[in-house]
């Protein structure tokens, strides 16, 4: 096993090193001329996805500073003080990248994806290797519980079939929200698309109890072609900023209140239409890829569709998310400050990036939905991260980060949070043993239940998806 782990840290860490835009850079590139695209059409999408990646991170970051700030005033005025720091997610994947054993992972998920490839158990090639660390994550943190390395790496094979198969159940979907025509090769196998099982369930149970809220639901694009800019995605922006700048109780009898209120609001304003016009870029980015697969498809699978695993951003150009993001994060400290069990303030991922596209996905942009729904499930982030606070902590000592002393740190909107509680069960099932092994049994067993059945409505729906093309053409 010490073999196969350097092995993969030989072949991995130069290029994971060098970061997750010039990762896809290289990635994509090398794919696209595996399926024999020319060289520089291969380059040129390599290219505009690493631009695309490193503008929708810059973009993410300026937005989550921006919400930082009148959040941690909000935190002060209310006098609530949380013993773990809130980082968001960035060092967390910088510090999980850090374990030798996050690339091990890495190697045997792609040896997982082309074995389900070969075997025609998915259509899904996941170039998405950045996000590996969500999926290491899991096995870590397992073993920080005290599962062994083989334990934790059935775990991770267990947890990373399930992102695979789920990656061509929301194709269809994707195609739906991005008005994409079915050639369309983006999807995606990222940790955030798990918790749509659960979401499912409240979606389900909104078609049963609340139908009529829907009734309220509006679309941003159509609600602007009816009155213009104030339905726009710069307005949103902007209502989004004073509500926040309200909610942080900004003193508005001076002029440096006004200031920071206006600030605010064109800052958010300015990012969820830059969200819109970066997204554009991802579609972009795959078209030379996807020519070649299809080529390729054609001529030696006779015809076999092949889908691109990309990272998550490729669908943020719907404000949706964004608005969701924004009404999530006020409601996130509400429900931090008097959560039983949660230690945890939001402040570093309070622009809940792991919540929203999951979101977006189940309820296909239904914002009061969405906001709702997100609220109901926002606890069990919380919870997560305040049980994967030692670990974080630790592991983040272990590979040198400057800490304070003192102090754990972890996220709140961390992806995947219902994957870090089978970490822990699965983890206290060898150690500890004892009743930890009936609790970790059941739950995978109705984690794997759950999916099952989220699959089956999943399956519903893209055949209604496929009768809706058929009664069209």
């Amino acid at each position: 096993m010490n073999g196969i782990i350097h092995f993969a840290n030989a072949v991995f860490k130069p290029l994971i090193d060098m970061g997750a835009p010039t990762i896809m850079l290289v990635v994509l590139t090398v794919i696209a001329l595996c399926f024999r695209v020319k060289f520089s059409k291969a380059l040129e999408g390599g290219m505009k996805l690493a631009i695309a990646l490193t503008a929708i991170s810059n973009v993410m970051a300026m937005l989550t500073n921006a919400f930082q700030v009148p959040m941690k005033q909000f935190v002060e005025h209310t006098g609530i003080h949380m013993d773990i720091l809130d980082m968001g997610w960035a060092p967390l994947a910088t510090i999980t990248w850090g374990s030798p054993y996050t690339l091990y992972y890495l190697l045997v998920l792609i040896i997982l994806n082309v074995v389900m490839l070969v075997w025609n158990k998915t259509n899904t090639l996941d170039v998405d290797i950045f996000d590996v660390w969500h999926s290491a994550f899991v096995g870590l943190f397992s073993m920080y519980c005290g599962a062994p390395l083989w334990l934790s790496t059935i775990l991770v094979l267990f947890i990373g079939t399930l992102k695979i198969i789920n990656s061509d159940l929301m194709k269809p979907t994707f195609n739906d929200l991005l008005d994409a025509p079915d050639s369309n090769p983006m999807t995606t196998t990222h940790m955030n698309y798990m918790m749509n099982p659960i979401i499912m369930v409240f979606d389900k149970l909104f078609d049963k109890i609340f139908p009529w809220l829907d009734k309220f639901d509006f679309d941003s694009a159509k609600l602007n072609e009816k009155i213009g800019f104030w339905g726009s995605r710069f307005a949103i922006g902007v209502y989004l900023g004073v509500f926040v700048s309200l909610l942080a109780g900004t003193n508005f009898t001076t002029e440096a209140g006004w200031k920071n209120m206006f600030t605010l609001s064109f800052t958010a304003g300015t990012c969820i239409e830059l969200f819109s016009v970066i997204g554009s870029w991802f579609i972009a980015s795959v078209e030379p890829l996807s020519q070649g697969i299809s080529a390729f498809a054609t001529k030696k699978f006779e015809g076999r569709t092949f889908n691109i695993g990309l990272d998550w951003p490729f669908i943020a150009g719907r404000s949706e998310i964004w608005a969701a993001c924004n009404v999530l994060a006020p409601i996130m400290m509400l429900e931090a400050m008097v959560l039983p069990g949660n230690r945890l303030m939001p402040l570093g991922g309070i622009i809940g990036m792991g919540i929203a596209p999951a979101l977006l996905v189940v309820t296909r942009g239904k914002i009061i939905r969405m906001i709702i729904i997100g609220a109901l499930e926002l606890p069990v982030f919380l919870w997560a991260g305040t049980l994967v606070a030692p670990f974080v902590t630790n592991v983040a000592h272990q590979v040198g980060a400057s800490i304070p002393a003192h102090t754990l740190v972890s996220d709140t909107t961390m992806e995947g949070p219902v994957e870090k509680f089978l970490g822990y069960l699965v983890g206290n099932a060898w150690s500890k043993q004892g009743m930890f092994i009936v609790y970790a049994l059941l739950a995978l067993a109705a984690y794997l239940l759950l999916f099952m059945w989220y699959a089956k409505q999943m399956k519903k729906r893209n055949a209604e998806y496929a009768a809706a093309k058929e009664n069209k053409d």
